[in-house]
């Protein structure tokens, strides 16, 4: 039930989950943890982000799926950020399991991480090596997975650097978002923010 205010604000009922209710931007990655069976399993998430200004890196995830229990058992997980042309590759992931098999993964192009057993996805253009730190159950339904980034490399043109404008990284490499519920977007203007004098991280 929603209730408008006198501000013309609506009252959203807390009792039941608001992040439907509204739009919200949020990055789009796929997870990569290995099997029991030494095969690879590869899930998107956009509840997934750094931890802090050191190199943690955590996304939510339930006990309900593979990427959870394989994270947990094997101790390491991947992190790909896909191009927006990789759009359906993405989405592809996140079918549904036949039995023990997921066959859309047969549709995503892996190769071997350089220092966790694991894989990650052609394509992209940052890709994160992580150790597990730690699992934070209790969000509900949900976790926190936590890992310390052991690895990571990007595509030189997404790079930063003091020879190109950071407007001109991200026009030439536009990054993919996830626009919750069900949409997406293509990042590829931006502007730099105003900070305030002296404000530090």
């Amino acid at each position: 039930m929603t209730v408008e205010t006198s501000r013309g604000l609506l009252d959203l009922d807390v009792s039941q989950p608001i992040w439907d209710r509204f739009f919200w931007v949020a990055p789009l990655v796929i997870i990569g943890t290995r099997e029991p069976d030494g095969g690879h399993d590869l899930a998107p998430k956009h509840m997934a982000t750094p931890m802090g200004w050191r190199n943690y890196f955590g996304f939510v995830c339930t006990p309900r799926h593979r990427t959870y229990s394989n994270a947990e058992r094997s101790g390491v997980f991947t992190v790909t950020y896909p191009r927006p042309e990789q759009l359906i590759q993405t989405s592809l992931a996140a079918s549904p399991r036949y039995g023990a098999d997921k066959p859309a993964l047969s549709a995503l192009p892996v190769f071997p991480a350089a220092s966790v057993d694991g894989v990650l996805v052609e394509g992209g253009y940052l890709f994160l090596e992580c150790e597990l730190d730690r699992v934070v159950d209790g969000f509900g339904d949900n976790a926190l997975i936590v890992g310390r980034v052991v690895a990571a490399r990007a595509e030189e043109a997404t790079v930063r650097g003091d020879d190109r404008e950071d407007d001109r990284v991200i026009h030439e490499a536009p990054l993919l978002a996830y626009l919750n519920p069900g949409r997406f977007a293509v990042v590829k203007e931006s502007h730099s923010f105003p900070f305030p004098a002296g404000m530090r991280k």
